[in-house]
């Protein structure tokens, strides 16, 4: 059964989809129970994916990418995700939030900060989540005042994918208090090894065990005013925009788990035998598969409609927040059907099925939780 094929996909984003798969096939998949085994960082995959230029490939070719736009980014995450999620994961984090750098940077940020991301010499990540703080852009209490060159920047982070690991991460982080919550917040370019940046592991997860995240603190550390990425107070509209984008990527995670999770339940079922007959020969069984087809090709077809909606800067906002939600829901479902088929096998923890169902739960909490998406299109919807 072919799940992911092209004909949703507009031809321009056909190659990287058949690139990415082959390359899914090759490096992702006959990794992805070794590295959710042990939760290791897979360097050597991430290597390979960056001298395959899959890899930070959205930022632009003027700067050493490919320039891929917000469709084919869709088109490489369903097939990476198929694959394995926590693998492709931090293949996609290696670059996570770099594209609000290359809207809004400096020629001399951009050369030196995004060009080495491209060529697969440098990897980054975002910091904006804080310990007490997830999807609240206006509570975050991390400080960045200006000391005549520099800023100093104060406070915590959590959850910061590539936190350890990277060379630089942004910083979200509070510049003023002007009385309008979305006009006090800037973003910044922080390498890890500046003074007073401190990162550590955050205990490991449940699912996507092969991407690291990691608890970030700032403890005076400086930077200099130039690292400040496009005009102080701007960083709460920045995120928001470039979010809209990262939500329908995101959408794809759910629809490659979907699949992955359908695929599985599908083979099992056509292959055990129970009360004299083929599993799938019981009309609740095909009801089921039936159902998981339907919701799959459903949360596709949205989420290739946002992706052009996003691209083309229609509505973003509303179109976004309805594929992450819907995609990333219809995994966790499609999932869940998967374990039951599965039966007592599903709890088995080097079954593909057991690994989906552990990292189908993620993608509906990050990049906003699904409860905040559903206000977003209820509030945007009214809006049209």
């Amino acid at each position: 059964m072919e799940l992911l094929t092209e004909d949703i996909v507009p031809e321009y984003a056909r190659e990287a989809k058949r690139e990415a798969r082959t390359f899914a096939a090759e490096h992702i998949a006959p990794n992805a129970e070794e590295f959710f085994r042990t939760g290791a960082y897979p360097w050597e995959v991430l290597e390979a994916g960056q001298e395959a230029n899959l890899v930070a490939q959205d930022i632009s070719e003027e700067y050493g990418g490919r320039g891929f736009d917000v469709v084919q980014m869709l088109a490489i995450a369903e097939e990476f995700y198929r694959a394995d999620a926590g693998i492709a994961l931090t293949l996609q984090l290696a670059s996570f939030g770099a594209e609000m750098l290359e809207t809004y940077g400096t020629e001399e940020q951009k050369e030196a900060y995004l060009r080495p991301l491209a060529e697969g010499e440098a990897i980054t990540g975002l910091a904006v989540s804080e310990p007490e703080t997830g999807s609240d852009l206006t509570s975050m209490t991390t400080t960045a005042e200006r000391d005549g060159d520099e800023y100093v920047l104060n406070g915590e982070k959590y959850w910061i994918g590539n936190g350890v690991e990277a060379d630089w991460v942004t910083v979200y982080a509070k510049t003023a208090d002007t009385g309008d919550r979305y006009m006090d917040y800037s973003l910044f370019l922080v390498p890890t090894d500046a003074d007073g940046y401190h990162a550590d592991h955050i205990p490991e997860k449940m699912g996507m065990r092969a991407s690291k995240q990691a608890h970030v603190v700032l403890d005076d550390c400086r930077v200099p005013a130039e690292n400040l990425v496009g005009s102080e107070g701007g960083g709460f509209m920045m995120l928001a925009e470039f979010f809209n984008y990262g939500r329908v990527v995101v959408g794809g995670h759910g629809l490659g788990l979907a699949a992955a999770a359908l695929e599985e339940a599908w083979d099992f079922v056509h292959e055990r035998e129970g009360f004299g007959r083929q599993v799938a020969d019981f009309q609740a069984v095909q009801h089921g598969l039936a159902d998981m087809r339907l919701e799959f090709e459903a949360a596709r077809a949205l989420n290739y409609r946002a992706a052009k909606k996003v691209r083309d800067y229609e509505n973003p906002g509303l179109w976004a927040a309805m594929a992450k939600t819907k995609s990333t829901e219809t995994a966790v479902d499609c999932a869940q059907q998967g374990m039951q088929f599965h039966g007592g096998r599903s709890i088995l923890s080097d079954r593909r099925i057991a690994r989906v169902y552990r990292d189908c739960r993620i993608p509906v909490v990050y990049e906003g939780a699904n409860e905040i998406q559903r206000n977003l299109i209820y509030r945007q919807s009214r809006e049209e």
